[in-house]
């Protein structure tokens, strides 16, 4: 069986050792002779999944008592609905740090004022702003943890007097962080957790009781959380595959583990475009260097291509840079392996000797 590099910015890789669990579990899943496509949603034993996924998720993010957890169909988009959607009352603040947030405040600008409260358009998103100008009257403050197309990541998070809801989706659980100071994270799982088409959000209770009661039932988080994720059938088997990706990470040790082994891998790759002697250009400033996305150019678009096409050719799949900005991207989700990345920058050792 053939398997490429794969460095896509998502879907991403998933550990082989999980593919082939997933292979079992398509024909039986815990012996009831049905597969996890084929299993009931009001089944003990999809409860019994989700509820270990629920457990797993508090455990590793080491949440308080006072955060709810739900399951909802649908990615990235549908959240930027739903954040507005809820707990826009009046206005809310977001992180101008790229792409994604300005989706984000736009989507929710339906729902009532948004604005930006810094933004790191003036060095086309290389950084991520540390000033936040929070105007009276303001919902929440929305930031982007991590800027899949930018290559950048928050080190640091604001601390604001309002709540502050993050966008966790392309780097949840990559990492050690204290996830008790949000209000609300949500993430599509399909670039560290999973296959693609569900998301999870984990909402403080305080928030929810602040939360818009007049719109539609099935947009308002009060309905996920009271129906434990099953108002409507939830996306089962994309639970599922997160549920086998965090048994994954607790088998690997955890977070701490896990952020050991993607800090090796970025360094791989950073450090090759730190030493090529200016042949690659990182695009991020280094102290908000994204351990997830990898953004970089070389001399001319042409090169660049060429350098894509090779790469291909030696089985390096998805390295070409975001379609609104060019250039070049590394994607180093959890489950891309640190021999993966190695081989990687060997190639980049190699190409860089014979067009530098």
């Amino acid at each position: 069986m053939k398997r490429v590099f794969n460095f896509n910015a998502g879907p991403s890789p998933m550990p082989i050792e999980v593919l082939e669990e997933m292979k079992n579990d398509l024909t039986d899943f815990r012996g009831t002779g049905m597969g996890i496509t084929e299993i009931s949603h009001r089944s003990p034993v999809f409860q019994d999944m989700l509820d270990e996924t629920k457990a797993y998720l508090r455990q590793m993010m080491k949440l308080d008592d006072d955060y709810e957890i739900v399951f909802m169909q649908g990615g990235g988009t549908m959240q930027f609905l739903m954040t507005g959607c809820n707990f826009l009352h009046t206005r809310g603040a977001y992180a101008d740090t790229g792409v994604w947030a300005h989706k984000a405040r736009n989507t929710a600008a339906f729902f009532g004022e948004t604005y930006d409260a810094n933004t790191a358009k003036d060095r086309n998103y290389a950084y991520i702003p540390d000033t936040y100008d929070i105007r009276p009257d303001t919902n929440y403050l929305y930031i982007c943890a991590n800027n899949t197309i930018y290559g950048t990541e928050y080190k640091d998070f604001p601390k604001v007097d309002v709540p502050l809801i993050c966008d966790m989706s392309s780097d949840i659980l990559s990492r050690e962080i204290d996830f008790n100071q949000f209000d609300m994270i949500w993430a599509g799982i399909q670039k560290n957790l999973g296959a693609a088409g569900a998301a999870f959000a984990v909402i403080r209770k305080g928030l929810l009781e602040k939360a818009r009661t007049d719109i539609p039932e099935y947009l308002q988080y009060q309905t996920f959380v009271k129906n434990d994720s099953t108002y409507n059938t939830p996306p089962v088997f994309c639970i599922y595959t997160l549920n086998r990706m965090l048994h994954w990470i607790w088998n690997m040790g955890g977070l701490k583990a896990i952020e050991e082994r993607n800090k090796v891998k970025a360094g791989l790759i950073y450090d090759t475009i730190d030493q090529s002697g200016g042949f690659y250009k990182g695009h991020a400033d280094v102290k908000d260097r994204s351990m997830m996305n990898v953004t970089f150019n070389l001399a001319t678009p042409e090169l660049e291509k060429d350098f894509v096409e090779k790469a291909k050719k030696n089985d390096f799949i998805g390295v070409k840079g975001h379609r609104l900005v060019g250039g070049l991207r590394i994607s180093l989700y959890n489950a891309v392996t640190p021999e993966a990345a190695k081989a990687l920058a060997d190639f980049m050792k190699e190409y860089k000797r014979t067009n530098g």
